[in-house]
């Protein structure tokens, strides 16, 4: 299917004068660091010079956010065919076959390689602990600390990264844009605390700047989640792809006034309970896999009982199991809980999906490679067809290492055959007349945005819900793109605006339900759309 062309808007958000900004020169640089970028750095040749640029910290991305853990043929009972096989099932015939083969297969060596870095797995009888996750038929998923894998595998990435001096680390420095001439990327813009507007002229870039959870009011994502990574790679020409697949995650800690707060899919995966308002254990009349059915059939049966008793939520029902696990396995859990006056063995926990995971983003290769030369991308800003139509759980940190690692190999290779020459006239296309961000109240734009794809573009779409979303985004982005904000909170607003815009335009055309895109107009999974649908910059 030919990708679907879409007007951008402006090209670069920020105007710049190349003689007044500061000028910085790498041969690789990193947007994002989280499990992806941080494994792409350490892939990279010593030799060269290699920046990670972090919007916020390191404790801000949605790896360090990850509870459950990391998927990966572990266990002598298992086998690399039934990893595969799971993937596919949960993909709904839109997953890569082959590339699904090579992630499972290379899973185990990666999972080795981040103990070998230093992070410290659960244990048993001096094993990986393994527990199980919808959709997976055996016991597969490593973690770390409990419930906590993603802040563990962080703390060792972000512990090796620190150990090579070639590679800088800058936090709280946002990208605004990436730089591209004759077609090929060769850096970008950034704002840096200290000098604002800047430049990295690099040889090489590699994005991997994560999800975009928060164009939706209820998201399990932390605030610095709003798609900055695929709108960048848009205006900068790439191609798009799958990105009307948004997974919600089923369990969200749902408390009126309280931060949403992800409650593991480990829970149910140890034997919890979905009970409605009235102690109803309701899962057994949607699907035979009861509790443990793919996300997006718990998600939408959330949903539909919530309608039913007329009630804002459901509950995780964990008392009929042994007090001791509990403890152990979900000790962050526990504690947030226990902040709201609530305890797992005693309490049941009041939960609704939110969304979580962003299935759709830049298309790559095999290798990591975008559409746009010298540009590379991994993690969840990508679409790899790992996933298809709805991602297996705990196969996305899987993805961020596999990918991290292919990316930063691809360009270390290309960054140490490119001479040190830089050289570019960088003139971005500005009108003269745009407007200023004054008079604008960019945070009830953003709240309104969120309240919007919430409702018309959540977990139950139709062509009505999504004409609406339409027409109130153009009509938003019309009085919003022409403007130059001079803040962090206007360039993601104009960001989500964007991905806004192509997940409802590709929502639109998939005129079916599949995966985590289910439409009450088309309930049915249409096989004329067992296809990919792409969407690329007119520009």
């Amino acid at each position: 299917m030919d990708p679907i062309h879409i007007e951008p808007g402006q090209r670069y958000l920020a105007r710049i004068n190349p003689k007044r900004i500061p000028h910085i020169f790498t041969d690789v640089l990193i947007i994002g660091g989280g499990i992806a970028g941080c494994r792409a750095a350490l892939e990279i040749d010593p030799r060269l010079e290699t920046i990670i640029v972090n919007k916020g910290k390191f404790t801000q991305s949605n790896t360090a956010y990850a509870q459950g853990g990391i998927a990966g043929v572990l266990d002598p009972l298992d086998n690399i065919t039934n990893h595969v096989q799971d993937t596919l099932a949960a993909g709904k015939d839109l997953c890569d076959p082959e590339l699904v083969e090579y992630v499972c297969t290379e899973a185990p060596r990666h999972i080795q390689e981040l103990i070998e870095f230093g992070a410290d797995f659960d244990t048993q009888d001096g094993k990986i602990a393994l527990t199980k996750e919808g959709g997976h038929s055996h016991r597969r998923v490593a973690h770390a600390l409990g419930d906590a894998t993603g802040k563990e595998v962080m703390r060792a990435l972000v512990a090796a990264v620190h150990k090579h001096p070639s590679i800088q680390t800058w936090t709280k420095t946002p990208t605004i844009d990436l730089v591209t001439e004759d077609g090929k990327c060769r850096g970008a813009i950034i704002w840096n605390r200290y000098h604002g507007k800047s430049i990295v002229w690099a040889k090489q870039v590699i994005l991997a700047t994560g999800g975009a959870g928060c164009l939706f009011r209820e998201t399990t994502n932390p605030p610095l989640a709003t798609g900055d990574g695929h709108a960048l790679a848009f205006r900068a020409g790439a191609l798009l792809q799958d990105m009307e697949f948004m997974q919600f995650h089923p369990t969200v800690l749902y408390i009126a006034g309280g931060a949403r707060y992800l409650v593991s899919e480990a829970v149910r995966g140890e034997g919890a309970y979905l009970r409605d308002c009235n102690g109803v254990r309701f899962m057994s009349e949607y699907h035979p896999d009861l509790e443990l059915a793919h996300r997006d059939i718990v998600s939408r049966a959330i949903t539909d009982r919530m309608l039913k008793t007329s009630h804002s939520c459901v509950y995780l029902d964990l008392r009929h199991l042994d007090k001791n696990l509990v403890k152990e396995r979900f000790p962050n859990i526990s504690k947030v809980c226990a902040g709201f006056g609530l305890d797992l063995s005693k309490d049941q926990i009041p939960v609704r999906p939110g969304a979580h995971y962003m299935i759709g983003g830049v298309k790559t290769d095999l290798q990591a490679q975008t559409s746009v030369p010298h540009l590379w991308a991994a993690g969840e800003v990508t679409s790899t067809g790992l996933h298809g139509g709805n991602r297996l759980a705990s196969n996305s940190l899987l993805e961020g290492l596999i990918f991290g690692a292919a990316a930063g190999k691809g360009a270390s290779a290309a960054a140490l055959s490119m001479p040190d020459q830089y050289s570019a006239s960088l003139l971005p296309e500005w009108d003269a007349e745009k407007r200023s961000d004054e008079d604008l109240n960019s945070k009830d734009l953003r709240n309104s945005l969120a309240s919007l794809m919430w409702r018309d573009v959540g977990i139950t779409r139709s062509a009505d819900s999504l004409k609406n979303a339409q027409d109130k985004v153009d009509f938003w982005s019309r009085y919003v793109v022409d403007r130059e904000f001079r803040t962090l909170t206007g360039w993601e607003l104009q960001n989500m605006l964007l991905v806004s815009h192509l997940m409802i335009t590709s929502a639109i055309e998939r005129r079916e339900s599949r995966g985590v895109h289910y439409r009450s107009d088309f309930p049915e999974t249409d096989p004329a759309f067992q296809k990919h649908i792409s969407v690329i910059s007119t520009r």
